[in-house]
């Protein structure tokens, strides 16, 4: 089935939507998740197709954790995050939106018609409740949830693709890949564009979920290096990789081990080979006789 949506004279949202879903329809592509204004522009620099948010890496930088539980991270904040970076760029931005904020259809329908106003592209619903005793909502429930997504979107309008999660792996369910099989079914049947099971690394299993949620496509977050190229994944049949709250915590490292061994050592041995200021002053200089006068030794500030 294809993902393209007929359109006439397209607006630039609708541009960015239909690009977004052009992605999806053959090979495979890399959706980094920038964590600000900041990284994502300089994702789109860099010449990335498409972007999606992360609740981790924006949780951290508000000093909050990333604890799955809406509640830390409230709508609102959330929405306002989404937002900055799709008016940040110019590129299809798809909106990690954690549980959908509501634990009836209902409310998640309200909370997905709020996100998509802020000019997403796609946006993910994901299955886990935050609560430790009963970690994933039971599948009935879970299908009405995303039934009431596709059922927001589809009233908008937007032509917004809808990412569907089972979070099996993410909440040690003991059989996480036959669960996650049968949930992404079910979530395709109700309406789920993109099907998501955050956690398998293994390239056999990777490909055991492209062919159960075929012909839809599948999302995979890659974390860490598993031992896989982009080309071997694409191989594997995944139309699309993301990795979540991985730059940001690369961004994180760099900064924890320089402030460390200023604290403990006194030693500036961890501000070595930076990136040049002027580098990165120049990318977000939109004054091009200013770009061109800058020079980092003379115009570096604190």
């Amino acid at each position: 089935m294809s993902l393209s949506t007929p359109s006439s004279t397209p607006t630039p949202l609708a541009a960015r939507r239909e690009a977004f879903r052009a992605l999806h329809e053959r090979g495979c592509f890399v959706i980094p998740n920038p964590w600000d204004v900041g990284s994502a522009r300089y994702l789109q620099h860099l010449g990335f197709p498409a972007l999606a948010t992360t609740s981790a890496g924006f949780a951290f930088s508000q000093g909050l954790p990333d604890s799955g539980d809406d509640v830390v991270l409230s709508r609102d904040r959330n929405l306002a995050y989404i937002a900055d970076i799709t008016a940040a760029v110019d590129l299809p931005v798809s909106a990690d939106f954690m549980s959908g904020y509501g634990l009836e259809p209902e409310d998640v329908a309200e909370s997905v018609r709020r996100c998509v106003a802020t000019g997403v592209a796609g946006l993910s619903i994901e299955d886990s409740t935050g609560d430790h005793m009963s970690p994933l909502y039971d599948l009935p429930q879970a299908v009405d949830r995303v039934r009431a997504a596709r059922e927001a979107i589809d009233r908008s309008g937007g032509a917004v693709l809808l990412t569907a999660r089972a979070e099996c792996y993410h909440v040690g369910h003991p059989d996480p890949f036959r669960e996650s099989v049968r949930r992404l079914q079910a979530y395709a049947a109700a309406g789920a564009d993109v099907l998501f099971a955050p956690g398998p690394t293994n390239a056999a299993e990777i490909k055991a979920l492209v062919e159960a949620v075929a012909p839809k496509p599948l999302n995979l977050l890659v974390l860490r290096d598993i031992g896989l190229s982009v080309a071997e994944i694409a191989a594997l049949g995944v139309r699309r990789i993301s990795v979540g709250g991985a730059l940001a915590l690369a961004a994180w490292t760099g900064f924890i081990r320089a402030a460390q061994m200023l604290r403990s050592e006194g030693s500036f041995a961890g501000l070595a080979n930076l990136v040049p200021y002027a580098e990165i002053n120049g990318l977000f200089d939109t004054n091009p006789s200013t770009r061109s006068r800058i020079s980092a030794p003379s115009r570096e500030r604190s």
